[in-house]
């Protein structure tokens, strides 16, 4: 009974315990992830309001009069009802423009969620591996004090008969309290990383270690938020040559149906009345002089797109230094990995004889002290290079142009 009760216990802490790949699928559902999403949405919306805003447009009115004084144009009271269908047939090419910016600003809207996305994600990837170094920088220091507290154990016994000194015992009592405020700083940052991670999740969250990162070779293509940046100028140019259409003809077609009931006192106006009409109409503007205003407002537009065109050639420019650096660092953390178990090799070697020889009193404590540190320090140094190298595989595919959360295994 107690054992099931224990595991009742337990069981909710393994229930929230989140992989990685489940800390980035909450964290891609957070307000600023709905929010871009919106965005695309209201995009695709104003697109389809613009377009249904060049089907034809159908009015219908009614009207009533009463006059003072009948004429055979104004009857003494009237009722009219009428049906006006209007199109533009033609508005200079503002149409297309206006379709292909829109298309432009849709895509650059799904881009830039995309990379909002990944962006997320690689942040995720990063607080969910520094997690992992802070527990074991965590474990390595609980180690050294659990041999910190048996050393003092051990020399108190000495001291007590008189074998060892006080300053050697100090010694440990000193390296004791330091190590307990270097875990303490520790645990605050384990602490501020699950944080972090509330605040991209929502919700409060532990952390299961076992995730790891694939990386491959495949051809890389231009980051999410470069397409983003390419649409958008591209947008600008369509809007300035959108701006060029005012100086084109405008043609509109219009067809007004009326229906009259008209009273007339006077009944030689009302054998002449009508009872309805049908008005068809063609029209055609053509703007052929504005002292230059829509020239400058294209020449505006223009320097927007050539401005959004350099910020995007820089950007493509800078993503591409930003890869090789990515698979530097990437490579620069593999060596590191084979020199940290090196180090740690040869900390534990180191540790094991000054311990020895430490308890056989051939050496002082200092010696032994040192040894201590360097072998949990050698412990966490190859833990945080592993986990640094699954933060560079991230970036490397990020910097690809791949998405992040599909090389979480």
């Amino acid at each position: 009974m107690i054992k099931k009760s224990i595991l009742a216990l337990s069981f909710p802490a393994l229930l929230f315990s989140e992989s990685l790949n489940n800390l980035i699928e909450m964290s891609l559902k957070n307000k600023n992830v709905m929010a871009s999403e919106q965005r695309v949405e209201a995009v695709q919306e104003e697109y389809k309001s613009a377009q249904k805003g060049y089907l034809p447009v159908v009015n219908i009115g009614a009207g009533y009069t009463d006059v003072l004084h009948e004429t055979a144009a104004f009857a003494d009271n009237s009722l009219n009802a009428y049906v006006d269908v209007s199109y533009e047939l033609y508005d200079g090419g503002k149409k297309d423009l206006t379709y292909q910016s829109y298309e432009s600003q849709i895509e650059a809207s799904k881009e830039a969620l995309i990379s909002l996305k990944n962006q997320v994600s690689l942040v995720v990837v990063e607080h969910y591996f520094n997690y992992l170094t802070y527990v074991s920088e965590k474990d390595a220091k609980l180690k050294e004090i659990e041999q910190l507290n048996a050393q003092h154990d051990r020399l108190s016994k000495f001291l007590g008969v008189g074998t060892t000194t006080i300053d050697e015992v100090d010694r440990i009592v000193s390296n004791k309290q330091s190590a307990n405020v270097e875990l303490h700083q520790i645990e605050l940052n384990i602490q501020t990383v699950l944080h972090k991670l509330t605040y991209l999740t929502g919700q409060k969250v532990s952390i299961n270690e076992g995730s790891y990162i694939e990386i491959n070779h495949e051809n890389p293509e231009p980051r999410n938020d470069i397409k983003a940046l390419k649409q958008s100028s591209q947008t600008q140019l369509l809007n300035a040559k959108n701006v060029k259409t005012a100086n084109n003809p405008q043609i509109s077609l219009d067809n007004k149906y009326t229906y009259y009931m008209d009273n007339y006192n006077n009944s030689t106006y009302a054998d002449n009345a009508i009872d309805d009409q049908n008005v068809f109409s063609i029209n055609a503007t053509w703007e052929i002089f504005d002292f230059g205003s829509n020239e400058a407002s294209y020449q505006a537009a223009y320097k927007s797109f050539l401005s959004s065109k350099s910020e995007y050639e820089y950007e493509k420019f800078k993503a591409n230094v930003d890869l090789n650096l990515a698979i530097k660092s990437y490579e620069i953390n593999e060596h590191k990995i084979k020199s940290a178990e090196a180090g740690l090799k040869a900390a534990i070697s180191t540790y094991d004889i000054i311990k020895s020889k430490y308890e056989n009193g051939l050496v002082d404590n200092v010696s032994y002290l040192e040894a201590l540190s360097d072998q949990s320090d050698a412990e966490s140094s190859l833990y945080s290079a592993k986990y640094a190298l699954e933060v560079s595989k991230a970036n490397v595919m990020y910097q690809r142009g791949k998405n992040v959360w599909e090389y979480v295994k």
